[in-house]
């Protein structure tokens, strides 16, 4: 079980201690000794993100270590995360799931639920609060539809254990306590239990819809009382409490902690399967084929679920059953975790496509959703009980350098929806599928290899899962710097015999700079830290985004007007994936063209920011942009620039109010130009209330 830690006192910031049930000896004592800065955060950035880097420097933790592979998809997920920010205008920003629309979206916004936990756990280490924060309060001011089961108050919880802001965590109790009661319509008072179908739980053709057609399909249907939606409505219920005791609601946080507990018993109760030893489903259907209560007949990756969220005893009896994870006849694999165990007879079997592609299924492909949920149950375990079970240290890192080689394909990262268990080659294949972001990565590069484990109170506890110097998926060195906590900025660096770096061999933390703590070993350190109020929220509002196709802001251009071309340089989207078309196109030619976005109304504008894609070929950036503003049935010229090629020009000028913005562009000659996004706003940036606070 997690080590049980004194509380202390806040004014000791500095002083070292070790908190690990195997390890007794006190860290190295450091006297607030200067760190020198070590990685050149514009010079990464370059590299991973060429002329778009600035949007990442003061973001992003930076992360570096021996294994290059790791570091590479590090820094793509955080390009993945920056391409799912989608600007909705006044209302914000939101994190979608899928880059471009997908028709269960909800409308106009393209956002889905489900993935929620991911995106909240990757945002939760920006520095920039603003991205999490607006999405947290869309989702809670009426954006969560529930279209899908999700574990978000969890997650919102999770956040708040990084960034330590009470006000932002407490502002949407209410709405946590509504939504968690609509989902009495799923719950089974007789049993205890909830119930879902497998679809709805985002989990479509798995073993309990599949068997509840006779194996002919699976698609929907399926009721089951499923370890997936029971963890979700605990953790969140246990988010609910421990909200509630910080708001100061005894009552409302004694409910939920009642309703954690009841149903944590329920769970480990009824859903254990001793046969399978594995957390399964019960069925909740009766039919053919089928029978109310029988559990189902095969092991699902979904049975770990227990563990992500902290609710299993440290029990050998429950601990055996990861060992069906390194199993290669159960879940395990040759390229990835299998989603439904090899023994199962619909193992693999296709029934749904689109045209002639294969559609997703999850009776046995490898899914990076349930990917990240394993490896995140996995690092749980591992930091909570140590290497006594079937699992250690050395699968965790094996596991996670797997799931890092599914985001490549050759040598381009590309993280898609499916994959074969067997090759590790995509599934699905649709254009959809490209750079998906239904899953996690940056999280379980700071929470577990790093082992940065973020807490309510006043502490910092460090424990990376790495195993012991000689094991060949340790590292020999790594370093996470301008890591957000509790208001500060900190880093973590491990060098095992300190010729890396040259600063000493061992495990140091610095917090601000300072070096706070250190230890020759890989294990637990524990730091007091003193929680200060983070920045304010700066939130300029960008009054170019069309979300209602035909309502204002519209836009109209030189050449190639077709409609969607032109939604899409004003939807709020933006990457510079080429395996992923994204706004207008003019005609090539030798011409000057011209985009041009009407507001409808006059608006306060003082700056524009134009995002131009190239592929080198026939894409190429303008050389050189104006940019003109309407005002008072006049026309008048704003700014100008030679803009860069897949990043961001940015345009200023004196404030004044337009109803329209034209932009001129200079092609080079012959070829056509690729406007990504056109974003208009002022510089004039509400803060909203509560975002400071500590």
């Amino acid at each position: 079980m997690l080590a049980t830690f004194r509380p202390m006192l806040a004014a000791a910031a500095v002083l070292a201690t070790v908190a690990s049930p195997s390890v007794s000896a006190p860290a190295t004592p450091v006297h607030a000794q200067a760190a020198r800065p070590m990685l050149d955060h514009a010079a990464i950035a370059r590299v991973h993100f060429g002329n778009d880097a600035p949007w990442y420097v003061d973001r992003i933790p930076f992360f570096e270590s021996a294994d290059r592979r790791i570091d590479a998809v590090y820094y793509y997920r955080w390009s993945l995360f920056r391409a799912h920010q989608r600007d909705l205008g006044a209302l914000g920003y939101i994190t979608t799931e899928f880059a471009d629309d997908v028709a269960w979206q909800r409308q106009p916004y393209a956002s889905l639920n489900d993935a929620t936990g991911f995106h909240i756990a990757e945002g939760r280490w920006l520095n920039d609060r603003r991205f999490t924060d607006d999405y947290v309060n869309f989702m809670y001011e009426g954006g969560n539809d529930r279209h899908f089961s999700d574990y978000m108050a969890d997650s919102v919880w999770g956040r708040y254990l990084v960034d330590g802001d009470r006000a932002a965590v407490i502002r949407h109790l209410a709405v946590m306590r509504h939504i968690y009661g609509l989902w009495d319509d799923h719950f089974d008072f007789t049993k205890g239990l909830y119930f879902i179908e497998p679809l709805l739980d985002a989990t479509e053709y798995t073993v309990s819809s599949i068997d509840a057609s006779g194996g002919e399909d699976g698609f929907r249907g399926g009721d089951a009382f499923r370890p997936t939606i029971n963890s979700y409505m605990t953790a969140n219920a246990r988010a609910i409490a421990k909200i509630a005791e910080l708001a100061g609601d005894k009552v409302l946080a004694r409910f939920f902690t009642d309703r954690a507990d009841e149903l944590r018993t329920r769970m480990l109760a009824d859903l254990w399967n001793p046969a399978l030893v594995h957390f399964t489903d019960r069925y909740k259907t009766t039919n053919e084929h089928v029978k109310y209560w029988e559990p189902i007949r095969a092991r699902e990756l979904a049975g770990y679920l227990p563990w992500m969220f902290d609710l299993v005893p440290d029990d050998p009896r429950y601990a055996q059953a990861w060992a069906h994870l390194l199993d290669p006849e159960s879940l395990a694999g040759k390229a990835g975790m299998r989603t439904v165990e090899k023994s199962y007879p619909y193992y693999m079997r296709q029934y749904r496509y689109l045209g002639t592609a294969r559609e997703c299924q999850w009776n046995g492909p490898v899914w990076p959703y349930q990917t990240t949920q394993v490896l995140t149950a996995m690092a749980n375990l591992l930091d909570h009980y140590g290497d006594t079970g079937p699992v250690t240290r050395s699968d965790y890192m094996r596991l996670l350098r797997q799931y890092t080689a599914l985001h490549y394909q050759g040598s381009k990262l590309d993280l898609e929806e499916d994959y074969d268990p067997a090759t590790g080659k995509p599934i699905v294949g649709l254009d959809r599928s490209h750079h998906y972001f239904h899953s996690g990565y940056i999280d379980l590069i700071l929470s577990g290899l790093v082992g940065i484990r973020p807490r309510a109170d006043d502490v910092l506890e460090v424990n990376p899962l790495l195993p012991a110097a000689g094991d060949p998926q340790t590292l020999a060195w790594f370093r996470a710097e301008d890591v957000p906590y509790h208001g500060h900025k900190i880093a973590v660096t491990w060098d095992a015999d300190g010729t890396h770096y040259g600063r000493g061999p061992g495990l140091s933390v610095e917090i601000d700079g300072k070096e706070v703590a250190r230890r020759a070993d890989l294990d637990r350190l524990t730091i007091p830290v003193v929680r200060t109020p983070n920045p304010p929220i700066v939130r300029p509002i960008n009054h170019a985004v069309q979300l209602v196709r035909g309502q204002f802001p519209m836009a109209s251009a030189s050449s190639n007007a077709d409609p969607e071309m032109l939604h899409d340089a004003i939807d709020g989207r933006l990457w510079f994936f080429p395996e992923l078309p994204n706004g207008w196109t003019s005609a090539p030619s030798n011409d000057s063209q011209w985009f041009e976005v009407n507001f409808g109304k006059p608006v306060d504008a003082d700056t524009a920011e134009l995002a131009f894609f190239d592929d080198g070929h026939s894409i190429s950036a303008p050389v050189s942009v104006t940019i003109e503003g309407l005002s008072a049935d006049r026309w008048h010229p704003l700014a100008q620039a030679r803009p860069l090629a897949n990043g961001i020009t940015r345009l200023r000028w004196s404030k004044r109010a337009v109803s329209r913005l034209k932009v001129r562009m200079d092609p080079v000659r012959a070829r056509s130009i690729r406007l990504v996004e056109f974003r208009a706003s002022s510089s004039a940036s509400p803060v909203r209330t509560g975002d400071s606070g500590a």
